[in-house]
């Protein structure tokens, strides 16, 4: 029995085709859930919780430049660590489940992403698949900077700022495991996305909605947008903390500006 081609495939074939590419998504991300699962307690110990502890390497870096560039704000120098506490009895339990597949996801990304490739790719031009496949590369590039960022700046100085901070002398700041792991969570992922700006850009450009035209305008309007965005991600408002997230997201505005169409 000859297998349909893409012209011959009905609506129902095209379904049965998405309903095994979801299966083999949803296989794979079981997978690597299962395996970050039996290893969440090192990369808790490693990785998650390195942020509260004064030996990361972000401290570190900045102790030893505050000595001779004093221009770091008093939060960012000096001794810190966090005590993180659970005061649910079965917290710990499903931050292990649910960590394990938060993991899976950010690591798998590149496999879900290519999976949904493979079932347009047949729908394209020759020239179209080859520009989605440099999308798809760069994209997955993309992604995982902004994860590393989010994880290696955004969210140690927000934790810093934040777990440091006192309304009065008499309150002792413990911070709970819930809240550390959704705020880790949370800046890690949605930096991630934030890096996909280029890409959605290019894709909104291939199809007749966007040129540059629009970067240029509106250049002097995102600018100040963007500002507010990293005065929300870094809550405490100094000028170091601010231009330290803003100057990665202004940067992607830039490389957005170039991915798209020239204005006709």
């Amino acid at each position: 029995m000859s297998v349909p081609t893409e012209s011959e495939m009905t609506f129902w074939d095209h379904l049965d085709e998405l309903r095994k590419i979801l299966f083999r998504i949803a296989a794979f991300v079981t997978v690597i859930a299962l395996v970050s699962f039996m290893y969440m307690k090192e990369l808790f110990e490693n990785v998650i919780l390195a942020p509260s502890r004064n030996d990361f390497f972000l401290y570190e870096l900045m102790n030893r430049m505050s000595e001779k560039l004093p221009i770091f704000p008093d939060f960012c120098v000096g001794n810190f660590q966090v005590k993180i506490i659970n005061i649910n009895l079965s917290s710990q339990f499903f931050i292990h489940m649910s960590t394990s597949l938060w993991f899976a996801l950010v690591f798998s990304f590149p496999f879900v992403i290519y999976q949904f490739f493979i079932f347009v790719k047949p729908a394209l031009y020759s020239h179209e698949q080859k520009n989605a496949g440099l999308a798809f590369f760069f994209g997955n590039i993309l992604f995982y900077i902004g994860v590393a960022i989010g994880y290696l700046l955004v969210f140690p100085l927000t934790l810093r700022f934040l777990a440091g901070y006192q309304l009065s002398s008499y309150i002792e700041n413990s911070v709970s495991l819930d809240s550390y792991m959704d705020n880790f969570l949370l800046l890690c992922f949605v930096m991630g996305l934030v890096f996909e700006l280029p890409l959605l850009s290019w894709f909104l450009s291939k199809i007749g909605i966007l040129n540059r035209s629009f970067f240029n305008k509106f250049r002097k309007h995102a600018a100040v947008i963007l500002l507010i965005v990293a005065a929300i991600i870094t809550p405490s408002g100094d000028p170091f903390s601010l231009l330290v997230v803003f100057l990665p997201i202004y940067m992607l505005w830039e490389i957005s500006a170039l991915v798209v169409k020239k204005s006709q």
